[in-house]
């Protein structure tokens, strides 16, 4: 049982795998696309590496503005995940992913990878973030659930 994490863009969507005692996120890759609303290809993409990784559950990324209002990216993603659910019949997730991409510039920072290169990394480094954040809580509340 391994969960994928997701951070779904305009033209890219970053994927991350959680190891198989659902502890740890790894960054996987990111799927590119041409345009915006072509979508097939990347949910192939994404249905192989489910395949793959024997992926029994998904978190998708919710890119709430940061007061909390939805905008037109999150109209766009709760379509994605229909699409998702559709296709892959896997339970889908959402997290909030405000400020993932800043923690993920920052981290690439840290690493010292140059400013120019750091845009071929960020969408998975984004996933990777998203599925830690919800592989935590998720832990926590198993160990709130075993102290009740």
């Amino acid at each position: 049982m391994k969960i994928m994490g997701l951070d779904f863009g305009s033209r890219t969507v970053g994927v991350a795998i959680s190891d198989s005692l659902l502890v740890t996120a790894q960054g996987v890759e990111i799927i590119r696309r041409k345009e915006e609303n072509k979508l097939r290809q990347t949910l192939a993409r994404i249905e192989a590496l489910i395949l793959e990784n024997e992926v029994t559950e998904i978190v998708l990324g919710l890119p709430k503005n940061m007061n909390a209002t939805e905008g037109e990216r999150v109209e766009l993603t709760m379509d994605f995940k229909e699409k998702l659910e559709r296709r892959t019949g896997l339970p889908v997730h959402l997290w909030d992913e405000r400020l993932t991409t800043v923690a993920a510039d920052k981290a690439m920072m840290e690493a010292g990878i140059r400013r120019e290169n750091r845009k071929d990394y960020v969408d998975m480094i984004a996933a990777t973030l998203i599925l830690q954040g919800y592989l935590d809580r998720r832990s926590m509340q198993l160990k709130e659930e075993q102290i009740r």
